[in-house]
């Protein structure tokens, strides 16, 4: 089967394509014939060898989504057929033909693999982040990068829970934040004097999504460094920021964010679908941050 691997750290130019074994699952696995594999923050990190514990060679792809077609032992709550979604199992990677998974939970009824392969990661993060940050109703957060895929979900989480968001976002994706239910700003210059305008009363936590620097303003904005967590900024350790990596993930919490994406509840943008083939493209796109939403490989 087709699955793509590095070799050697690096850029996106260090994806290659490779023919590899079909994995046979084991105790508590099944393997997924993939129809969608997310693209996510971590496969880069991972690809430049950042992340640690980084090793080569190695097969990229953390999320699927695809048809079961074979189990391993002690399964018992699939069926060779069904569609499931979730997160691909070491060492073998989801950018591929064929994954193994041993988190994973129904594709609703209705709900396109497409769709439901951005709901895993960017669910999980979302609400992970939310509880360490103990947002409440009445409360005020700022969420940078609010159009990308983490910001969306916790930005509509965060909504649903009476918390009023301010999001930041380019200019091209201020009115996708506002139908989030958030008040939408741009980043950049001013953006305390913005943010500030739009949330006289101040602002009682931050989620930063992006990277881009804006942790500075954020410990402006909060008036310290309490309640601010980055998913991708590491100045956070030298200011004292809370750095959120260790994924929680967890099965009935999923399901329970696939079926408000089908019901409608929950929005996902996705960005872009890209072939296996052109998987350095999704990559370049994903670590410029340009990809306007998740995007998706199908094989």
């Amino acid at each position: 089967m087709k699955t793509i691997m590095i070799d050697t750290f690096g850029g996106p130019e260090v994806l290659r394509s490779a023919e590899v074994p079909v994995p046979e699952p084991g105790t508590g696995q099944v393997r997924v014939r993939v129809l969608a594999a997310g693209v996510n923050g971590i496969d880069g990190k991972i690809r430049s060898g950042v992340f640690p514990g980084s090793a080569l060679p190695a097969a990229l792809g953390i999320e699927i989504a695809g048809v079961v077609d074979a189990l391993g032992a002690g399964v018992d709550d699939v069926l060779v057929g069904d569609t499931v979604v979730g997160w691909a199992d070491p060492p073998a990677g989801g950018y591929a033909e064929a994954a193994l998974t041993s988190t994973y939970a129904p594709v609703p009824a209705g709900l396109d693999p497409v769709d439901a392969v951005t709901v895993p990661v960017a669910g999980e993060t979302a609400r992970r982040v939310l509880r360490e940050l103990a947002v409440q109703t009445g409360e005020t957060l700022l969420v940078h990068g609010a159009s990308g895929s983490v910001g969306e979900l916790a930005t509509q989480l965060a909504v649903a829970r009476g918390v009023h968001v301010v999001g930041t976002a380019s200019a091209d994706h201020q009115d996708r934040v506002a139908a989030l239910g958030a008040t939408p700003t741009t980043y950049g210059a001013g953006l305390v004097d913005r943010v500030r305008a739009v949330a006289p009363d101040g602002i009682d936590a931050v989620l930063d999504t992006t990277g881009r620097g804006v942790l500075p303003d954020s410990i402006e904005l909060r008036g310290g460094t309490e309640r601010i967590v980055t998913i991708a900024d590491p100045a956070a350790f030298a200011l004292g920021i809370a750095f959120s990596s260790t994924a929680e993930r967890s099965v009935p919490e999923l399901a329970e964010l696939l079926g408000q994406r089908a019901r409608g509840e929950l929005t996902t943008t996705i960005g872009g679908v890209f072939p296996l083939d052109d998987v350095r493209r999704a990559a370049e796109l994903n670590d410029a941050g340009r990809g306007g939403g998740k995007l998706v490989l199908v094989p």
